[in-house]
């Protein structure tokens, strides 16, 4: 419950609503709050007002949402809202062209609470819903969904501790088979990216025909850790190598230097015991299923060096270097600044040469 009660006039108090009579209370559709308690002069006008403004919302709304349905006509593609289950929900786009070929791309965002189209708060860039876009109107379904800890945050359960990288392993799991029971789809392609591409990886072992990593480790998170610790902060290296050793026993560990509760805080470490189980070059070695590794030159968090590496355990899959992509799939001419800037800009579209090497990849897998 929030309580706006205290107002302010010329940096002095001059009116404190809280325990007051003349208060209407306003039922809000947030997580954290549910209702608003504001004192008014005339309660029932003031009520009286707030419903001739949502009649107006109201037609506002209507309005708009008839307008997004004509506009989506011009569209190649049309888009629902898919429940896999309670803790995943998704954006299928199904294009318009009717394809023989029936091919449904799935994707898996990276780490961090990533929603579906490839955003986190105060990093829009819509990178996954570019990607989706473009593989749609390319007469290919694609579905992209928000990780587990969205459902879990609007349900109130968000339990940290809790979390382990096999959850996110078993919810691609049953993305893919939701989608293999409606019987629906010839084939299905996982795209994974980051974090993403590494869930991708041990989920493709089943019940799918084709894997695509983008910006996805060729190493364990221990070794990317420890690369990133030594250009940031090098003296926490050996520190830092200490801590990874530990979790690696399966054992956690009281963190006394807070410099490093990102990594290491008591809650988050159950996961990275989980995370750091998986070697992605192990992993791609499994596969028996045609892959493609995508990598940008601009890619601020994984290197091309690492493409390179899983391209090595998997001789067979292809490799696609792609000049001043991003991590989050932008053309960067620029300095890291702009490269970084880029991460929060929801207009700037993707690479074009990545949309059409993914699309490519897959129209071969049908010839």
């Amino acid at each position: 419950m929030l309580a706006t009660g205290t107002f302010y006039k010329n940096g002095r108090i001059f009116r404190d609503a809280s325990n007051k009579k003349n208060t209407i209370v306003i039922t809000l559709r947030e997580y954290y709050y549910k209702k608003l308690i504001i004192e008014v002069q005339n309660p029932q006008l003031a009520l009286q007002k707030l419903n001739n403004l949502k009649m107006k919302c109201i037609y506002i709304l209507l309005f708009s949402a008839l307008w997004s349905c004509c506009f989506a006509q011009n569209k190649n593609f049309t888009t629902s809202v898919i429940d896999v289950n309670p803790l995943i929900k998704g954006t299928l786009y199904t294009p318009n062209e009717i394809s023989k070929s029936k091919t449904l791309v799935i994707i898996i965002a990276g780490s961090g609470p990533t929603d579906r189209d490839g955003n986190q708060r105060n990093l829009v860039n819509n990178s996954l819903k570019f990607l989706c876009e473009g593989v749609a109107s390319n007469a290919i379904h694609a579905f992209s969904y928000d990780k587990r800890m969205f459902a879990m945050a609007q349900a109130g359960k968000v339990d940290e501790a809790s979390l382990s990288f096999n959850d996110f392993i078993t919810d691609a799991n049953d993305v893919v088979q939701f989608f293999k029971n409606e019987k629906k789809y010839k084939k299905i392609v996982i795209i994974g990216h980051s974090e993403g591409a590494l869930i991708g990886l041990v989920a493709a072992s089943q019940n799918t025909d084709a894997y695509i990593s983008i910006a996805g480790a060729g190493r364990g998170i221990d070794a990317v850790i420890l690369d990133q610790i030594a250009l940031q902060a090098p003296f926490l290296k050996d520190e830092v190598q200490q801590n990874l050793e530990i979790l690696k026993t399966g054992k956690t560990f009281e963190l006394k230097n807070q410099m490093l509760a990102s990594i290491f805080r008591s809650s988050v470490q159950p996961y990275m015991i989980s995370w750091l189980k998986y070697q992605p070059q192990e992993e791609i070695k499994k596969l028996q299923i045609p892959i493609l590794i995508i990598n940008g030159t601009k890619d601020l968090q994984v290197s091309v060096a690492d493409a390179q590496l899983l391209q090595q355990a998997k001789p067979t899959a292809k490799l696609v270097i792609i000049n001043n992509m991003n991590h989050v799939f932008k053309d960067i001419s620029g300095d890291d600044s702009a490269n970084k800037a880029s991460y929060n800009n929801p207009e700037l579209p993707n690479s074009s040469q990545l949309l059409d090497e993914i699309i490519s990849f897959i129209k071969n897998l049908n010839m």
